[in-house]
């Protein structure tokens, strides 16, 4: 299989994050797990390694809204020349807001900070020096994978970092900035309907926020209820599209506890829509959160369990780009990962 991947995340490498309640703890998304999985691929004799392609900027602009794209690239220059203090800042230094936009009105703040809280939803998302190359290289991994399976009609791994389902047209969330899967999806879009399948534990809000009006992008996500889980704010069942894109989307809110039997009948559902839709590809929005033990999940997936997730997935026989999204239990990341794409290896 291949697998395309880059060592320009290592550019993004946040020293903390912000959760709820204050506490400042490690980044958990952090480039032990892109070392973790690498090992785990390199130890299989099926795992092909490609650099990807500069894609430029016109396919994210196709999915992303052009400010909020300047904004990451620029912000922490920006920041910088405003903040001189920052040069001899600590590697804690990271660019947060304080102040996040309820987006009641449309107005983008003309302040540094104030465009900071419109364009980015929460206190996972940080940004340092290198976020922003990192996210453009992740975004071109997900495309060199989009284009060789046009172009083959075989499946792909992108070994995306930073990961990219929360980041919507116009924002970055939950550790996400440029979202690869809807990037992807959209480059397939031009050659025939496609269907994206988000089995991150998290809701991916941002894929919903980018397809919701289109009928010829089918989302769907299973994920932990928002009534519980973050995103809080989105993931609902009741939310099914918009205007030319209603019924187009589908979200499988699940309970916490969710164990192999009752996340592999809900995938059920999901693959049956799929084959309703029938796609000419398949986006898989792959994060392993959904394993028990994992330190941001409440679900009690196994292993075996990922096996037949990806088994059910892979019967649906279409040219499938699997894109790496979460996943923080890094011991066991490897080998989730080669579970999943094992079942996608054609004999």
């Amino acid at each position: 299989m291949k697998i395309f991947y880059s060592e320009n995340h290592r550019q993004h490498n946040p020293a903390f994050e912000v959760f709820d309640g204050g506490q400042r703890v490690p980044y958990l998304e952090n480039p032990d797990r892109m070392d973790k999985i690498l090992s785990a691929l390199r130890a299989t004799n099926w795992a092909e390694f490609i650099e990807p392609d500069d894609f430029g900027l016109d396919p994210i602009l196709a999915v992303h809204d052009v400010d909020y794209i300047h904004f990451l690239a620029s912000c922490w220059d920006e920041w910088r020349a405003a903040e001189p203090e920052v040069e001899s800042a600590t590697d804690n230094s990271a660019f947060l807001p304080a102040t996040f936009a309820l987006r009641r009105t449309p107005r983008v703040p003309k302040s540094l900070l104030g465009r900071a809280g419109y364009y980015i939803m929460d206190l996972s998302a940080v940004i340092v020096d290198g976020t922003y190359q990192a996210a453009l290289s992740s975004a071109n991994c997900a495309l060199g994978g989009a284009k060789f399976v046009s172009e083959t009609s075989l499946s792909a791994f992108a070994l995306c970092r930073p990961p990219g389902h929360h980041a919507g047209k116009d924002y970055g969330a939950g550790y996400c900035f440029i979202n690869n899967a809807a990037v992807a999806a959209n480059y397939l879009s031009a050659k025939g309907k496609v269907a994206v399948l988000d089995i991150d534990y998290h809701a991916g809000n941002g894929t919903q926020d980018i397809f919701y009006d289109r009928a010829d992008v089918l989302t769907i996500s299973i994920h932990g209820d928002p009534d519980f889980e973050y995103p809080h704010f989105i993931g609902f069942a009741d939310e099914t599209g918009a205007g030319n894109g209603l019924g187009f989307h589908h979200n499988f809110p699940l309970p916490a506890g969710t164990n192999d039997k009752k996340y592999l009948s809900t995938l059920g559902k999901a693959i049956e829509i799929i084959r309703d839709f029938a796609p000419k590809y398949l986006v898989v929005s792959s994060g392993m959160d959904i394993y028990e033990g994992d330190p941001l999940g409440k679900f009690k997936v196994t292993r075996e369990g990922i096996r037949e997730i990806a088994k059910r997935i892979a019967a649906l026989n279409l040219p499938s780009l699997i894109v790496m999204e979460g996943g923080y239990a890094n011991d066991a990341l490897g080998e989730n990962i080669v579970a999943l794409l094992g079942k996608f290896i054609k004999d």
